[in-house]
């Protein structure tokens, strides 16, 4: 069954995302962390079970500003191992001394995007995803101040931009598509968003927000 398929296919309100306070937001995130359990990006979490698979970590940065909430995102440069020019999350593999995920994230967040680690507020995570590069990766949600005065590492970060949770919510504005990565024998649902300022959400990034908005219930 298709992860685009939910409540419905009408436009989300802005009164169904506007009272998710950070708390209430949080609390949502609690409930639906399973520690230990791995889903995929691709919607083919058995593929993964007996892969090695590289730790790594993700922050998702919420940022409250124009009265609603917007997640912010990076794209990629075309000089990165992976993922070139891609939309993606602040993020990478753990260092060997990091004990946690929300190390990680925060650490990768300043060394990509030039977030204080002190200007966050963490929230929760997300159950972890296995990925086509073979990375499992742990989803970490914060709050950060917007606007910021950012510092974009110039060989990882081709630009840094924000989308509205209530864009991201309705289900209009995303598709699933085929798509067969290098050295596959079938192609893999992804998931695609439309172009919003220019950019395209999709693949790992997107099924990360669709989990996301999954738990938010929204």
């Amino acid at each position: 069954m298709s992860l685009l398929r939910g409540r419905g296919a009408g436009r989300i309100t802005q009164s169904v995302t506007s009272h998710l306070t950070e708390a209430e937001i949080s609390a949502r995130l609690q409930r639906g962390y399973q520690p230990g359990v791995i889903a995929s990006t691709d919607g083919h979490a058995e593929m993964y079970a007996d892969v090695t698979l590289t730790c790594a970590a993700v922050l998702i940065p919420l940022a409250w500003f124009k009265d609603e909430w917007h997640l912010v995102f990076t794209r990629r440069t075309e000089a990165v191992e992976h993922h070139k020019g891609q939309v993606s999350f602040p993020g990478g593999a753990c260092d060997v001394d990091e004990s946690t995920p929300e190390a990680t994230a925060l650490r990768e967040a300043e060394e990509e995007i030039g977030l204080n680690p002190t200007d966050v507020r963490l929230l929760g995570r997300l159950n972890d995803v296995a990925t086509i590069t073979r990375y499992r990766v742990a989803p970490v949600i914060g709050v950060m101040p917007w606007p910021y005065l950012l510092h974009p590492a110039p060989d990882e970060v081709a630009r840094v931009f924000t989308i509205p949770l209530l864009w991201l919510a309705d289900r209009r504005n995303r598709d699933e598509l085929p798509f067969t990565p290098d050295g596959a024998s079938r192609p893999f649902p992804v998931v695609r968003y439309h172009e919003y300022n220019g950019e395209i959400l999709w693949g790992a990034s997107a099924r990360m927000m669709l989990n996301f908005l999954s738990v938010l219930e929204i």
